[in-house]
């Protein structure tokens, strides 16, 4: 579900929804049988419960039965006894350690944040047979954190950790500002994966056609120790408070760049300004293309020959599984078209929405390694590293290319 709710509403909105399933424990047990009997809520075994409804902030998540309520999991990382958050805002959750007028200060943020620990690797040991010589597995390492000395991840030789403090620092680098007031930091998974997010003065408006989009951008950088993904810095309109908030912020980010851990990652400063457009030509560029596309009409038939540009139909004598595929993914997006088209007129901007909502979570993937199994986060790596940028940018110049009939 791609929501393009201005940047203010769409923060205020999902605490608001947040804060409002945790306080009605009225008839809970009642809705909750009333929403597994609706398949909008799936039992996935020990207490938990996958929701599954296109219309929530929630689809696609997992929530978790406490003292008979089900409520959704925060994911923030507890091993110390505290929650690993600090915000300069209260969250849904109303979790973590709040300053109200933010900070600048790095050290008061690690420390209020529950991510002042270092990160460590460690030889891989191993056993032949039980109680037999301890062997060194060759160029393998375990990533430890210091403070509780928990294994994060298997890593290879070639890995260099990439310390919180360091993801601070980064930012600054990038916009260039080491007063900037931060605007949440914490841990998730135990710690095996931190984010950092500040907020960026400009904003970006799509004004046209009685959009009036004013998304408020957030500059957010998520790094894992375990090994599982790249670095990543994103500008995307979500302040990270949590598991969810951490998934929307990637899955709505307007750009993205992402770095692998190794020794010259530091240095890439600007390599990732020139790749997510840190400018104010930048945001202006975004905002009136995205307004052309919002002024300008398309019909049905016209989004059907951008989809043909993108995808074209099996040759005659296709496979049947080829075929089936093509037609599934042209319902697919017609359904697509159809939704952001009643919300958003119908445009070439809607176009683009359904076009990029297809692209990043509804098109058939096949998660092979580390993923198998694991739909929802092969499609967030997918996202995080780009994997269908370039149709999505194809997708964007046709249908500038329509605003000029």
């Amino acid at each position: 579900m791609t929501n393009t709710l201005p940047a203010a509403d769409r923060n205020a909105a999902f605490t608001a929804e947040r804060r409002g399933q945790l306080d009605a424990a009225a008839d809970r047990r009642a809705d909750i049988e009333a929403r597994i009997a609706a398949g909008t809520l799936v039992p996935v075994g020990n207490g938990r419960y996958q929701v599954n409804d296109p219309n929530s902030w929630d689809n696609g998540e997992v929530w978790t039965l406490t003292d008979g309520e089900v409520l959704p999991e925060h994911g923030l990382d507890t091993t110390t006894g505290t929650v690993a958050l600090y915000s300069r805002v209260p969250g849904w959750h109303e979790l973590g350690t709040v300053i109200p007028e933010g900070t600048s200060d790095i050290d008061t943020v690690l420390d209020a944040g529950g991510i002042g620990f270092e990160v460590i690797r460690r030889p891989v040991l191993y056993q032949n047979i039980l109680a037999g010589p301890v062997r060194v597995l060759p160029d393998q390492f375990v990533t430890v954190r210091q403070d509780t000395e928990a294994g994060l991840g298997v890593v290879g030789a070639r890995y260099e950790v990439f310390q919180n403090r360091d993801i601070f620092e980064f930012l600054q680098d990038l916009v260039a500002d080491h007063e900037v007031i931060w605007e949440s930091a914490g841990a998730l998974r135990d710690g095996r994966r931190v984010f950092v997010c500040l907020r960026l003065p400009e904003t970006v408006t799509i004004d046209a056609a009685g959009i009036s989009d004013q998304i408020v951008p957030y500059i957010a950088a998520i790094n894992s120790h375990d090994g599982s993904s790249l670095a990543q810095v994103v500008v995307t309109p979500w302040r990270i408070e949590c598991g969810n908030t951490e998934r929307f912020a990637v899955r709505d980010a307007f750009t993205r760049w992402g770095v692998r851990h190794t020794r010259n990652a530091r240095d890439r400063v600007a390599e990732a300004r020139r790749t997510l457009g840190l400018s104010v030509k930048y945001f202006d560029a975004f905002a009136a293309e995205e307004e052309t596309l919002a002024r300008t009409e398309l019909t049905i038939a016209e989004f059907h020959q951008v989809l043909q540009q993108l995808w074209p139909a099996p040759e005659e004598g296709a496979p049947k599984r080829t075929v089936t595929h093509h037609t599934n993914r042209r319902d697919t997006l017609a359904a697509l078209w159809t939704a952001n088209s009643d919300r958003l007129g119908c445009t070439a901007y809607a176009a683009e929405r359904a076009i990029t909502e297809y692209t990043d979570w509804k098109q058939p993937i096949r998660p092979t390694g580390s993923l198998r199994g694991r739909d929802l986060a092969a499609r967030a790596t997918a996202v995080l590293e780009g994997s269908n940028d370039d149709i999505k940018s194809r997708a964007h110049r046709q249908l500038l290319t329509m605003t000029r009939r």
